[in-house]
């Protein structure tokens, strides 16, 4: 499958050995930054009963991924539009993110029953307090104000000055990042959080998204809903019950790991995990939410297993294992020399 990852795979690996780049500007044409991946070019492969195409697709967008953390030379995200799944891999792992007045960020995966990947389990879970777990297991969306309160996004310009930035960038020819981050300070301003922000209720996102499970975050979640009436309690619980079980439980467990591994351990298990997903070996959520969401667009999935309940440890534990066929090998990055360069905002 000939994509836009491919292309930039290429694009990436050919910079980074000609002196004469000096840092890369990655943005969108049109209303999105980048909404994603081809989920239904992914789906149709599976339907035809080629899971492993499908997982081919994610084994070059997880390198790229992983390419882009890594990176010799730092890289400005212009997130002028949606970011979403796909999207978010391949701008949060830059060094620099700048956020404007249209940026509008989600990782809505849990409602397809898939799960936040393209390194989410490490990016998401580097936010302050539990935000990432909110974030990941609701898909709720953030604006840029939201991205910058909690470290998605390094810096604000309003987005006519996009391209007055641009050519300060080219024009300043420099790979060192404190030339750039104060080229782009010179464009930057702090965008004041709406009073509705699911950031101004951190507090209660670190007590509920704290909990060990997500059965316990929902009886935390409604516990908070007895005590007070609250939209906002009532929304997200909503947006977990909607959720595909499956999803929830897997990522829940990805993140948490997530908080204690580098970029490239997440992105191998996140790898395996994708396999299992394709390959509907344990729940078939995926196709099933493609169709409620994408195809049929009822948005009425019939998720199996039903219920949070109905899912046992045994059944998380089969995501995070190797896949025991011949031809499906676990992911394998390259070997670099460099660690990630950009840092999330933690408190």
């Amino acid at each position: 499958m000939s994509t836009i990852v491919s292309r930039l795979l290429e694009l990436f690996l050919a910079s980074a050995e000609d002196s004469s780049v000096k840092l890369v500007v990655l943005k969108g044409k049109g209303r999105a930054f980048c909404a994603g991946g081809d989920v239904t070019a992914v789906v149709g492969y599976i339907n035809q009963g080629n899971w492993k195409l499908a997982a081919n697709y994610s084994r070059e967008e997880l390198t790229l991924n992983y390419l882009m953390a890594t990176y010799s030379k730092p890289q400005v995200s212009i997130l002028n539009g949606i970011v979403m799944g796909g999207g978010a891999g391949a701008s949060i792992h830059g060094r620099f993110r700048v956020a404007t007045e249209n940026s509008l960020f989600a990782m809505p995966e849990t409602a397809l029953g898939l799960f936040p990947d393209v390194g989410a389990s490490y990016f998401l879970s580097r936010l302050p307090g539990f935000f990432g777990e909110y974030v990941g297991l609701t898909g709720k969306r953030l604006d840029g104000a939201e991205m910058i309160a909690c470290g998605l996004a390094t810096h604000f310009v309003q987005s006519e000055r996009l391209l007055l930035l641009e050519e300060a960038l080219a024009k300043a020819d420099s790979s060192d990042p404190a030339v750039i981050s104060s080229v782009i300070d010179k464009f930057s301003q702090i965008p004041n959080l709406k009073e509705n922000s699911a950031y101004h209720r951190l507090d209660i996102i670190n007590k509920c998204f704290s909990r060990r499970t997500i059965e316990e975050i929902i009886v935390a979640l409604e516990r908070q809903a007895a005590e007070k009436k609250d939209d906002w309690i009532s929304s997200t619980i909503q947006l977990l019950k909607k959720a595909s079980p499956t999803s929830l439980k897997i990522f829940l467990r990805s993140i948490r790991e997530g908080r204690l591994q580098g970029i490239g351990k997440c992105l191998v298990r996140e790898f395996r995990m994708l396999c299992h997903v394709m390959r509907g070996d344990i729940s078939k959520d995926f196709i099933e939410g493609w169709r409620a969401i994408l195809l049929d667009k009822d948005r009425n999935p019939k998720w199996e297993p039903s219920k949070v309940e109905l899912i046992s440890e045994e059944m998380v534990d089969q995501y995070f294992s190797k896949i025991n066929e011949d031809d499906c090998e676990d992911l394998e990055l390259p070997v670099r020399s460099k660690l990630p360069a950009y840092a999330i905002a933690k408190l």
